[in-house]
């Protein structure tokens, strides 16, 4: 399997702190209403089933500045493909922000970040090394990895590895979806009816964040007392 995303589901570091149960993806056949596609990405529910992960968000004390930024790069990164990327950051949280969830995202350069991003030498297949993230090293990744940590139904941690070996076209969807999934929303969707979502499992395409993708997010953050959008698919 090709996949870029995957998660890292470790061993919990500290009392108290765990990470998600793991389930990559769910096969669905045709288009979901947006109740079971939220609850599918975000808590790993099969369709009219129970939960196979657990629930879980930043904290409401944070949500509202989250700060990303590009933690280190590896020096056999390659240049074109940094600056792809770090273009590309900017771009996803635009798209974020531009979502209409109680949610804010904040470009750093500089300092301690929320949400780290490790340019790293690992190519597709390696393993991770020399982030400093207990959650990321020893990993195994594809493209791309996002590794939380939670305690109750907060996240306490949240970082992303990206591969040398990602692929100029993918750099854009690969980055938006690690930041959503970073965000709680771990769950991929493998369905035909699904190819342009950002949770698709088979593709990496969608650079935008619209339709049930962006439903899903201010479901999962809610703006106090505005009324919840629905949207009847991830391509409106």
């Amino acid at each position: 399997m090709w996949r870029s995303i995957l998660l890292a589901l470790l061993l919990t570091l500290l009392p108290g702190l765990r990470a998600p149960v793991a389930q990559e993806f769910i096969a669905v056949p045709h288009l979901l209403s947006d109740d079971a596609f939220y609850r599918l990405i975000a808590c790993a529910a099969p369709p009219g089933l129970d939960c196979n992960k657990p629930f879980i968000f930043w904290p409401e004390d944070q949500r509202l500045s989250l700060t990303v930024g590009i933690a280190a790069t590896d020096p056999t990164f390659p240049d074109y493909k940094f600056d792809l990327v770090d273009s590309a950051i900017d771009d996803a949280i635009d798209q974020i922000n531009g979502a209409g969830a109680h949610l804010f995202l904040e470009r750093a350069y500089e300092g301690a970040y929320d949400i780290p991003v490790f340019l790293i030498d690992a190519p597709q297949g390696g393993v991770i090394s020399g982030t400093g993230v207990p959650e990321l090293d020893g990993a195994e990744i594809a493209i791309a990895r996002v590794a939380i940590r939670s305690r109750g139904a907060d996240i306490v941690a949240a970082s992303i590895a990206i591969s040398q070996d990602i692929r100029r076209r993918e750099i854009a969807s690969v980055v938006l979806e690690e930041l959503v999934q970073s965000l709680g929303l771990l769950t991929d969707i493998a369905s035909p009816a699904y190819e342009t979502s950002i949770f698709a499992e088979d593709g990496n395409s969608a650079t935008r964040l619209r339709g049930q993708d962006a439903a899903a997010l201010r479901r999962h953050y809610p703006r106090p007392g505005v009324p919840e959008r629905t949207s009847s698919s991830a391509t409106d």
